[in-house]
């Protein structure tokens, strides 16, 4: 299986500490956020990654070479000039999974240990375009699945926005998106998008006909990265 690891973003939550250096390498208890996230795929078997770089892209670029790619084949997917969000980030990238296999695509700011080889049974049982990883959690952005665990909505619980693609039953869940999912390469042909645009939008305009599902994760760690978290020790 193969990966991507989505490091574009501008860290914006980590500031100032993103002034001058790329939210990947942000470094929690002395390790960089990009080295976890590769070491968490490593674990699992995982040696082929891409990564989408934009904000003080050279010095992810100059820090991959330094560290030989920590022994991985890592490709970079340069989006210097124009940055592209989740989804256009994964479209530009869709050249490299040329095998017609699923592949595993996860946040750089994701600090966990899910077990993703039970991840990629689940998705490989359920047969789904893509299976995302959610939780049970305090957040103001849930996904709404129902009675199958197939997405059917979103809702913004500050903002009051919400979005129901799908009927669904009295019994649907509202659950927080781990930033970690699996997807299937059939996904590129059906991608309609075009510039910037983000992966939410494209599960939620697919789930209407396509199976998109949620896997539920109660036993790992996670914690979000994108931010300062209590009882952590961020740095640069």
């Amino acid at each position: 299986m193969k990966a991507m690891i989505l490091a574009a973003g501008l860290g914006t939550r980590l500031k100032p500490l993103t002034d001058t250096i790329p939210k990947a390498l942000v470094k929690v208890y002395g390790v960089t956020l990009l080295e976890q996230s590769l070491f968490h795929l490593k674990k699992s078997g995982i040696n082929q990654v891409i990564i989408n770089v934009h904000h003080f892209a050279e010095q992810i670029v100059d820090y991959l070479k330094i560290n030989h790619d920590f022994g991985m084949k890592i490709t970079i997917s340069d989006e210097s000039g124009k940055l592209l969000d989740t989804g256009g980030g994964l479209k530009k990238a869709s050249w490299f999974f040329n095998d017609d296999t699923p592949f595993l695509v996860r946040n750089v700011d994701v600090l966990c240990d899910l077990d993703l080889d039970k991840l990629k049974e689940h998705h490989y049982e359920n047969s789904g375009l893509a299976t995302l990883v959610v939780r049970e959690r305090v957040s103001t952005r849930y996904l709404i699945f129902d009675e199958n665990m197939q997405l059917c909505g979103w809702e913004n619980t500050k903002t009051g926005e919400k979005k129901i693609i799908r009927p669904h039953s009295v019994n649907r869940r509202q659950l927080a998106f781990s930033g970690i999912q699996v997807v299937d390469p059939k996904i590129f042909a059906l991608i309609t998008e075009t510039g910037k645009f983000s992966l939410t939008e494209l599960y939620l305009r697919l789930s209407a006909e396509h199976k998109i599902v949620g896997y539920i994760d109660k036993d790992s760690y996670w914690r979000d990265g994108g931010k300062d978290v209590q009882g952590e020790q961020v740095e640069r």
